[in-house]
């Protein structure tokens, strides 16, 4: 409980806890990797959501867990990219930046992964 307070907390630095991956992590590195936010079911099928901590989650799994740093480099610097060109969801737009749908969020680390 006090992590997730932690957490919540820092989202502030942020700007959004859409941005900040988290995990729980046993001795063995194994662990449960998810968005500080959750599940979010108020915005469920909305496209609202901004993927990006989901995707720095699996980015802290293939790191922490899976032993694949180079992988999870690629991971932070599609995101990083993303960010750079100006895509922003809804939570985190600021004028002068494109505001987009979470697929499309997704499907633009997709394609700066390739």
């Amino acid at each position: 409980m006090f992590g997730d307070i932690l957490s919540d907390a820092a989202a502030m630095l942020t700007g959004s806890i859409g941005m900040l991956p988290s995990a729980s992590l046993d001795s063995n590195g194994k662990g449960m990797y998810e968005p500080i936010h959750g599940s979010a079911p108020d915005i469920a099928g909305q496209g609202v959501a901004n993927p990006l901590a989901t995707i720095l989650s699996v980015a802290m799994m293939l790191r922490y867990s899976l032993n694949e740093a180079a992988l999870a480099d690629r991971v932070e610097a599609a995101v990083g990219t993303v960010l750079d060109s100006g895509l922003r969801t809804a939570d985190i737009a600021t004028e002068g930046m494109q505001t987009v749908a979470t697929p499309a969020m997704g499907d633009a680390v997709v394609a700066a992964l390739q």
